[in-house]
Formats: structure tokens, sequence, C-alpha cells
């Protein structure tokens, strides 16, 4: 019982962990003279449209936000792993 309440304060300690390192990797991304940045955990800390429509400031948008997922779920693979984790699809 005891073992499983530290298995799961470890990984709640794990989690926070991988958060704050997500808040500090910070993405640019540029799509057809937009320029966004976001962190790794999706949030965003600017846009620069340049006149750009709004079509391709939402492509934009979701290349910002695709690109964030693959680094978010990158760094949880690795650090669940670390925790022995096996977590099929991560």
């Amino acid at each position: 019982m005891f073992d499983q309440l530290k298995q799961i304060n470890d990984m709640r300690k794990k989690a926070k962990e991988i958060e704050t390192q997500l808040s500090g990797e910070v993405l640019e991304v540029v799509h057809k003279g937009v320029v966004i940045q976001v962190t790794a955990n999706q949030d965003f800390i600017s846009l620069q449209t340049n006149g750009a429509s709004d079509e391709i400031v939402l492509k934009a948008i979701n290349e910002a936000l695709k690109e964030s997922k693959k680094v978010m779920a990158k760094r949880m693979r690795g650090q669940m792993g670390d925790l022995g984790l096996n977590l099929p699809g991560m």
C-alpha cells in the first residue's frame, strides 16, 4: 500500500517537473509570414500576423500546436520511461 502511494507521489513530482520543463521550452513557428511563439505545453506567447489572411493565421496556429504536441509527447515519453512505466502510445 505504501509502495503504491510512493509511486503515485513520484509520478506527481515527475509530472510537475515535466510541466515546468515544457513551460520553459519556447517554439517558434513561421508559416507564410506569420510568426508564432508557443511553449511546449501549448501556452501562446506571441503572434505576428504581418497582414496575413485569417486562413493563413489559422494554419500557422495549427502548425504551432502540432509542433508543441510533438515536443510534449517526446518529453513525456522520456520522463515516464524513467519511472519504469510502459505506456503504449506515449
